[in-house]
Order: structure tokens, then sequence, then C-alpha cells
């Protein structure tokens, strides 16, 4: 088996070597009869730019014979790169650092991250639950924005569970949401405020306090409201406990209140919701007075072209008496 599988190699290294020799020999010849003729060897159009090229192809021309007289190979030596069989496919780092195609795409600058590009269209986005470092970061771009321009709208999409997560477990002080809120009341701008994705909690209270009519949320999003959770009380002692859940107690009776003004309901009716989480889709958000519209992209094109009723009559050929007429 080994014999039947190395006579093929030895056979194919046998034909190249003789081939590669015979095609030195032509192409010797080919460039001893031009040096008599002096003729030059013609240059295919090359990057005037690239210096190896433009080496290559001027030793190429006048004296084709050193690329010829390649070294006597041993084990000892390097492996020669025979540039008529194969060619290099890798630059190294300096090479594509001078490349002129690589510097002309190259940035000049560092990108700039996706808060800076959405605040510079004056959009503040709340993605995550209300942890100190994102009530730091909100009130701050809320206050640069007043101060580039205290007319123009500012907008807030919230996709955020509040300080708790979605199942519950709490993940921020209440003192979080109400210091968003507090900034944005203090605002001269118009805040709009658009709900994408969820905003369960104090997030839904930001999303209630948006300037009137300016309150908007997605078809598919979710908004729930929810009394406020005990944090983890660990070792505390029982007395420690006890404040804890009088202080828990104030925050919730705090964020009844400032529902029942932003929703247009009573205390009551947002209490007695308020004792379970209470869900609400984008319908029933807005029937709640947590919203003033839902955002559909084409809904104002798709209600225009829908035909009144006389056009449907015309269509089909009924015709319409006229009343006035009877």
């Amino acid at each position: 088996m080994a014999t039947s599988l190395h006579l093929p190699i030895s056979i194919s290294a046998t034909s190249s070597s003789s081939l590669r020799a015979r095609n030195t020999r032509k192409f010797a010849a080919f460039c001893s009869i031009n040096a008599k003729a002096n003729v030059k060897i013609p240059i295919p159009p090359i990057n005037p730019k690239d210096p190896f090229l433009s080496r290559l192809s001027s030793v190429a021309a006048n004296s084709p014979e050193t690329l010829l007289n390649r070294p006597v190979q041993n084990s000892d030596s390097l492996p020669y790169l025979d540039l008529f069989d194969e060619p290099k496919l890798m630059a190294t780092p300096a090479q594509v650092e001078r490349s002129v195609s690589y510097n002309e795409h190259r940035p000049r600058k560092p990108p700039p991250d996706l808060p800076s590009l959405l605040l510079h269209g004056r959009i503040v986005y709340i993605g995550m639950p209300l942890v100190p470092a994102v009530t730091e970061l909100v009130v701050a771009e809320l206050m640069y924005l007043q101060w580039m321009d205290p007319k123009q709208p500012i907008y807030i999409y919230i996709n955020s569970t509040g300080t708790t997560r979605d199942d519950g477990e709490t993940v921020g002080m209440e003192s979080e949401g109400f210091a968003i809120y507090d900034a944005m009341m203090q605002l001269k701008n118009e805040i709009h405020t658009v709900a994408v994705g969820a905003a369960i909690g104090q997030a839904c209270l930001l999303l209630s306090a948006g300037t009137k009519g300016k309150r908007f949320m997605m078809p598919h999003a979710k908004a729930m409201i929810q009394q406020p959770r005990v944090p983890s009380s660990g070792l505390m002692p029982a007395s420690d406990v006890l404040i804890r859940a009088k202080e828990v107690m104030t925050n919730r009776d705090i964020l009844i209140k400032l529902l029942a003004k932003h929703t247009g309901n009573s205390v009551e009716a947002v209490t007695n919701v308020m004792r379970r989480p209470y869900y609400m889709d984008s319908t029933t958000a807005k029937e709640f007075g947590v919203i003033d519209k839902i955002l559909w992209r084409g809904q104002e094109k798709i209600m225009a072209d829908v035909a009144s009723p006389e056009e449907w009559d015309k269509k089909a050929g009924v015709k319409v008496v006229d009343e006035l007429s009877l």
C-alpha cells in the first residue's frame, strides 16, 4: 500500500521538476535573443504608487537573469518563494498600512457612541432597569438638552422594567424613578414619551408624565403598574425591616397619586387596579389614560385609501336615490 502511494508522488515530482527546467531554459533563451536584439520585454500596466511592483518590473525588464538564478535548496536553507509558481497571498501589516486603498477609506477619528448620536437628535433612550447609573445618565441628558435649546421638544423612548425586573425582583430604589420624574417636571421643553417594548412600574409613571397629547405607545408594547417591592432585608433586625416597609408604603402612596394625576383617574381607581400587577396593552393603556395615541406608521394612509359608501355603490352599479326627492 505504501509503495503504491509513493510511486505517483515521485513521478509527479519528477515531471514537475523537468517541466520547470524546460520552461526555465526557454525563458533564458528568449531573454538572450531579446538582449542581442536590444529589445525590452513589454511591461504590463502596474500601479505606479506600489514600490514593490515597480522594482520587480524594472528588474524583469533590465536583468531577468537575476530572477532565474535561484539559490540551491538544501536542508539548512529556508524554502525559496517561486514567483512563477504561486503568488504571495498575505501582506504584512506595514504593507497594508502603506497601501493607498487602505488609507483612503480609513476613518480619521473613532466613531461616536450610540447614545451620543441619539442625543444629537434630542432622543433619550431608557432601555434598562432604573438603576443609579441609568438615572445619572438620563438626568444629565435631560439637563443638557434643555441647556442646548429650551424650546425644542425632547423625545424619551422607554423600554424598561422600572426599579424591578419583570419577575418582580428588586434591582433599584424607588427614588431612581422619582429622580427622573422630578427632572422631567422641571424642564421647560415639551417631552414626548414613547413606549417601545415595556414600561413597567416606575417606567410606566415616566411614560404617563409626558406632555399631554404627546404620549405614545407602539402597537405591541405593554405597560404595567404595580406596588413597590420591599428590597431584600438580608440580616436586618426586625425594627429595621419595619422602617423599610413603612418607606415602601410611602413610595406606594406617592406613586398612586402621581399616576392618578397624569392618567386622569381617581386615587381609588388607581389603588384598586394596583392591588395586583395590572398589565395593559396599547389599547388598554390608552383607555386608562397612560398614553394619548398608539403609533402605527401608515394608519393615516390606510384610512385615507378606504372608499366611501357612495363610491362602493357607484362601483357596484347601485343607484343612490336622493331622500329629498321622495
